[in-house]
């Protein structure tokens, strides 16, 4: 257990107060020109504005200045882990978010659907973002693939991803991505980064040549990658480390792994965000800390919608006054990372955080956008102390020392 950890969990203490960590995925963004407004700027976010007129606000640096996170280190750091100390591959986060026993010894991998030229190039590295029932049909052809002395999983889980999990003796979780994450050259073989893994690479290199001879008439979902091979790790429970009983409220498998992971337990979303309010409101006297995740904002970041992700912000900001009626004792609206449009990918931007509680010291901001949020009240802060903050303002933690 690391530092945080270990003085939360010593200082945390039982109070009748409730928390809800509200994460748009990927919010911050950047000005279509220099000078100009970001996407959360340019959206119409009365509620959002209103909350961070009477609160606090600032900007939230999810691993270390200048590094750009994955989705796993973004929201690890959120539920209060240092992302640097407690590493957690992809593979094990999408095999949990789908419900997938992981044993000890097993290697889990997200598998990305995609698309490739004559020359074996990469056209799109999402396959043009195939529907489900496409990854369920294609998924159920892979199942085919049989590699000696070792067992494989195949599972789909939403649009081009899928899981593979290799099982067997002497397999290390210690191998290279096969997605370049970017187009126009081919995907890189699995390397192995230690000799543990060897084998593992091996296995996925021969999974991946069959599983392009099956896929050799799709399209667009062609051929395969792998990315974040990883066996699971051990990691303190939330419940442990902050002494709330914690309920996640998440459309996509990817964030109910996350939540699962560090031992909160996964609450049915439906499939609009409404919905998962409605779930919130339904489970609402079951848990003291609720993780509501929003994903749109990270997928048209990602797509370089600047407009899209504008409108899906002001989709969150409309749903506010739903949550406010719930009257939690400390609200957190904030993203894992950056998914600035003008990039099509996450980035190291810090990102827009806002905290509402009775208890805060409301700063000089009006608006929620990444401009006012630089000189609000909590400054620049590591994305990892943010929840040890609404635990504070929740009234959850002693003083520290005589």
């Amino acid at each position: 257990m690391g530092k945080i950890q270990d003085m939360v969990k010593t200082l945390h203490k039982k109070a009748d107060t409730k928390i809800v960590l509200l994460v748009a995925d990927g919010l911050g963004g950047l000005p279509k020109t220099k000078g100009g407004l970001t996407e959360l700027e340019t959206a119409v976010t009365p509620n959002l504005d209103a909350l961070t007129r009477d609160n606090v606000c600032g900007l939230s640096i999810p691993v270390l200045p200048g590094i750009t996170p994955g989705s796993g280190p973004g929201h690890l750091s959120l539920f209060g882990y240092d992302p640097i100390e407690f590493a957690i591959g992809r593979g094990v986060l999408e095999a949990l978010g789908i419900d997938l026993d992981l044993g000890p010894t097993d290697v889990a991998t997200r598998g990305n659907f995609c698309t490739v030229n004559s020359d074996g190039e990469l056209v799109d590295r999402r396959a043009g973002r195939i529907p489900t029932e496409t990854c369920v049909r294609l998924v159920r052809k892979l199942r085919a693939i049989r590699i000696p002395g070792v067992e494989i999983v195949v599972e789909p889980v939403r649009e081009y991803r899928f899981v593979v999990v290799f099982r067997g003796d002497g397999l290390g979780g210690n191998v290279d991505d096969t997605d370049p994450q970017v187009t126009g050259v081919r995907p890189l073989e699995p390397k192995p980064r230690d000799t543990a893994s060897e084998r593992t690479a091996s296995i996925a290199a021969a999974f991946i040549e069959q599983a392009e001879t099956i896929l050799r008439d799709e399209h667009p979902a062609n051929m395969v990658m792998l990315r974040g091979f990883a066996r699971r790790p051990p990691i303190p429970s939330i419940e442990d480390v902050c002494g709330v009983k914690a309920g996640a409220i998440a459309v996509y498998p990817m964030y109910r792994g996350l939540a699962r992971l560090v031992g909160m337990t996964i609450l049915p979303p439906g499939s609009t965000f409404g919905e998962q309010l409605a779930a919130l409101r339904a489970n609402w006297e079951s848990y003291d800390f609720f993780f509501v995740h929003y994903k749109y904002t990270d997928s048209t970041g990602e797509d370089g919608n600047f407009d899209e992700k504008v409108r899906r912000i002001e989709e969150l900001d409309s749903q506010v006054p739903l949550l406010l009626q719930l009257k939690p004792d400390v609200i957190m609206v904030t993203g894992d990372h950056s998914t600035p449009s003008a990039l099509r990918s996450h980035s190291w931007h810090p990102v827009p955080v806002l905290l509402a509680s009775a208890t805060c010291r409301p700063d000089h901001a009006t608006s929620f956008g990444e401009s006012e949020c630089l000189r609000g009240g909590l400054g620049q802060v590591q994305a990892h102390y943010l929840l040890p903050l609404a635990l504070a303002h929740a009234g959850r933690l002693q003083k520290f020392g005589a």
